[in-house]
């Protein structure tokens, strides 16, 4: 099911539009929040009804272990699963690829499960069908990401890896369409590009990513130790090959600077568990940069987290009370936390649509930079 973008607006390489999909349109650019084992962490469904999610990210890997692809599915897959109506993407499992080290071969990677220690093996072919039972609308296909700084050869690796990879993931997504239609099931699969901070690998792996003809494409393998000056012209590289008419998703990239400077790329999704990991250490998110709610200093401070911010934490809880909510390891912190932080990169990514609907996203990227760059 090929997705595309109806660009709604430009301003430079930015843009703003919607894709639209059997279960709804998803307006771009966006941010997903993640929610690795079918919860956002600290919030539920309805939270994320109210702050208006269209599209959450769940993981594949985790899942697939506990509680299982086929208790998933027979469970009505992840929307009937959690009660959600919006959009789920699943990645593939390639991330762990990089965090975890398993073996990895032509063949596919072999995991030790972080739950019991089982083993496990995924392959291109398996990832697909995990995520069919898993019921996404998006699926990923697996990948290798290698770690920066890696020498030239690992990365040459990982792309041809990746390759080859895409390849078999495709012909299984294609050979599983009828499945699909039995399970009544309407998926798109992504393709995703590689290459370290190699401009010219980077062209490489998205062409011959192009050419295996996917739903949609991702950029990924960037923010994984990589500086800022690092990442972006690898980026540029990818997305001159990547099409115009689809979806570009960079995987794995949350931090409001590095956002803006991908919107001005061209970038259209986004995903991270910045937000929530943030919230769950007290760190909130404001349009002044980060805030430690820890500090003595907002003991007494009866205002709110950001001032400027319109979500229901900012608008009834002091950081007052917030503090001391997370001093004493209350986890009413860990919600409100994330509830505010979410809201607030969403409003964001909102804000960066008005001002390229409006003509002035360089002011817009400016103002961001001037804080968080």
């Amino acid at each position: 099911m090929k997705l595309t973008i109806d660009v709604e607006a430009r301003d430079g390489a930015a843009r703003t539009g919607s894709i639209t999909t059997p279960r709804g349109v998803l307006p771009t650019p966006l941010f997903m929040p993640v929610g690795t084992r079918a919860a956002v962490k600290t919030l539920d469904s309805a939270d994320l009804e109210a702050l208006g999610i269209p599209l959450i990210l769940g993981n594949t890997y985790h899942l697939m272990l506990r509680p299982g692809a086929q208790l998933v599915a027979d469970m009505g897959g992840l929307h009937g699963f959690m009660d959600w109506s919006g959009h789920v993407l699943t990645d593939s499992g390639g991330y762990q690829i990089f965090s975890l080290e398993p073996k990895v071969t032509d063949d596919g990677a072999t995991f030790r499960s972080t739950y019991d220690g089982d083993r496990h093996h995924l392959t291109p072919e398996s990832a697909v069908e995990i995520q069919t039972l898993l019921g996404a609308d998006i699926q990923m296909v697996l990948d290798v990401c290698p770690p920066l700084p890696s020498p030239p050869k690992v990365v040459q690796a990982a792309v041809e890896r990746t390759a080859a990879w895409a390849a078999r993931g495709r012909a299984a997504f294609v050979a599983g369409a009828a499945e699909r239609q039995d399970r009544g099931l309407e998926q798109a699969q992504f393709g995703i590009s590689q290459g370290g901070t190699d401009v010219v690998l980077r062209a490489e792996s998205a062409r011959r990513t192009v050419d295996l003809g996917f739903d949609g494409y991702a950029i990924g393998g960037l923010s994984v130790g990589e500086s800022r000056d690092e990442m972006l012209p690898a980026l540029a590289s990818a997305l001159e090959h990547l099409p115009e008419d689809q979806p570009r998703y960079l995987m794995g990239v949350g931090d409001p600077a590095s956002i803006v400077e991908a919107v001005a790329l061209g970038v259209d999704m986004f995903d991270c568990v910045l937000p929530t990991r943030h919230a769950r250490h007290g760190t909130v998110l404001t349009s002044e940069g980060k805030l430690s709610i820890r500090r003595l200093e907002f003991e007494r401070d009866e205002r709110p987290l950001d001032e400027s911010c319109g979500c229901r934490v900012c608008a009834r809880w002091s950081r007052s009370y917030l503090r001391h909510l997370h001093r004493l390891k209350e986890p009413t912190a860990d919600r409100l936390l994330t509830i505010h932080n979410v809201a607030w990169l969403s409003e964001l990514v909102v804000g960066m649509r008005s001002a390229i609907r409006e003509g002035r996203f360089e002011a817009e990227r400016r103002r961001i930079l001037d804080v968080w760059g």
